[in-house]
């Protein structure tokens, strides 16, 4: 299944890391100034999406979607749609979070808005991964991990059981505006923290560092 990776302009600092990510078969749309980090990627583009307002405007522009400055969706937003028009089933974000918190909160609803059209995501930064989990998913977070998060981000998330960890719940719920579901830990390298939700759904962000 061939994967749509969105690399937006936020700071990337170990792009050793970052790269491990990417496949060779990978769909890359560099958003706007996302592509200040394509030299050190080293990974070409395969589209171009921006209005250019932090960004020079590439030369060439086969293979660039210019956007108006004024529109509803960001530059990223409107590449995570390109890629759903595309027909891509798996997508992938990196240099889309850190600095403004409100693009960084938009970006991982973009994560909610795929789960909900039923496309796995992710977003990959320096410090963190972050998912959606679902109703009916059994998600396995493995040791080595320094934290794992569990966040609501939509509704109420009811019926969370985590087993496996240092805080583990037993048919649980998590409302918005109650979350205490920060900074669990996986105990042993032996065992893998289970967590599997009935209703709603949940973003789980797991730490490498931080």
């Amino acid at each position: 299944m061939q994967r749509c990776v969105i690399v937006g302009g936020a700071e990337i600092r170990d792009y050793d890391l970052i790269r491990e990510y990417f496949r060779a078969d990978d769909f890359v749309i560099y958003c706007d100034c996302g592509l200040k980090h394509a030299e050190a990627l080293g990974i070409p583009p395969s589209l171009i999406i921006g209005d250019f307002d932090s960004h020079p405007k590439p030369e060439d522009l086969s293979g660039v979607i210019v956007l108006p400055c004024v529109k509803d969706d960001t530059d990223t937003i409107f590449a995570v749609k390109e890629g759903i028009r595309r027909g891509y089933d798996d997508f992938l974000m990196v240099g889309v979070t850190g600095g403004r918190q409100d693009h960084n909160l938009g970006n991982i609803y973009a994560l909610l808005m795929l789960s909900m059209n039923g496309k796995p995501a992710m977003i990959a930064d320096d410090y963190s991964e972050m998912s959606i989990i679902t109703a009916g998913e059994t998600r396995r977070v493995k040791y080595g991990w320094r934290f794992f998060s569990l966040l609501n981000i939509s509704g109420t998330a009811r019926g969370i059981t985590i087993t496996g960890a240092k805080y583990d719940l037993e048919d649980a719920e998590i409302a918005p505006e109650f979350q205490y579901g920060i900074s669990n830990e996986v105990l042993t390298p032996e065992n893998d923290a289970v967590i599997t939700l009935k209703e709603g759904c949940l973003l789980l962000v797991c730490i490498r560092r931080g």
